[in-house]
């Protein structure tokens, strides 16, 4: 990563994924004591109604979860959200059905989309401060942090949320994502950030980033035994 001309700084750390879940199994897997787990195990969300729930994905309730621990530091921020795959496993059954029935269903196709996760989140809490969707570029997680960055110091914003999903790839997908970071693991984080230090918050220029992908980043920042996740 390169050398930043003004700082950044990790306030506050939120994180889900199957069988990781609470800050103390958090530390655990960053510790190599414990592991992700696969499959499509998804995060309750009981603050919300069972039909608003019913019918979402595993990638859109873990971004629910994550912004719901974010919460605290209010509805008015900005977030950027960056997935390498998206609503995969939803998009994968449209195209299935359209090839099988010809048709595809309406409802379906509307919770399909690459934002569908961040607009979701921004529904079941009314934020107000507006997202971005955005692809990371040649597939590079440092390419998402230093957009984030780039956003953070146009002198709009004071602070934003950088997040992070990916849920379980469909077993007939999987051929299409052995080169991709973090290929057969469920997960999701968002990192609260701002232009100004509080205690206990991570400076970004101490993060190498030298493995480019989102989880070697949570496990390096959730080594400096600085910021804990929140839950």
């Amino acid at each position: 990563m390169s050398e930043y001309l003004n700082e950044t700084y990790i306030t506050r750390l939120s994180a889900w994924a199957p069988g990781v879940e609470s800050s103390g199994e958090w530390d655990e897997w960053a510790l190599g004591r414990r592991n992700i787990l696969s499959g499509v195990k998804s995060p309750e969300l009981s603050y919300t109604s069972s039909t608003f729930r019913r019918r979402i994905s595993q990638i859109s309730k873990m971004t629910i979860q994550v912004i719901h621990d974010l919460l605290p530091l209010g509805k008015e921020t900005k977030i950027l959200f960056f997935s390498f795959r998206g609503e995969l496993a939803r998009e994968y059954q449209l195209f299935k059905m359209w090839m099988e029935e010809g048709a595809v269903s309406p409802a379906a196709f509307s919770l399909s989309g690459f934002n569908t996760p961040v607009a979701l989140a921004s529904i079941a809490f009314e934020l107000k401060g507006g997202y971005s969707a955005l692809y990371p570029v040649k597939n590079s997680f440092n390419s998402c942090v230093k957009a984030a960055q780039a956003a953070l110091h146009s002198g709009i914003p004071d602070d934003l949320v950088l997040l992070y999903a990916d849920e379980s790839i469909p077993p007939e997908c999987m051929c299409f994502f052995q080169d991709y970071p973090t290929a057969q693991t469920p997960a999701a984080f968002g990192l609260y950030l701002s232009r100004n230090a509080v205690p206990l918050s991570v400076p970004l220029s101490i993060l190498k980033g030298e493995e480019d992908n989102p989880l070697a980043f949570l496990k390096q920042l959730l080594l400096t035994g600085t910021l804990r996740v929140s839950s």
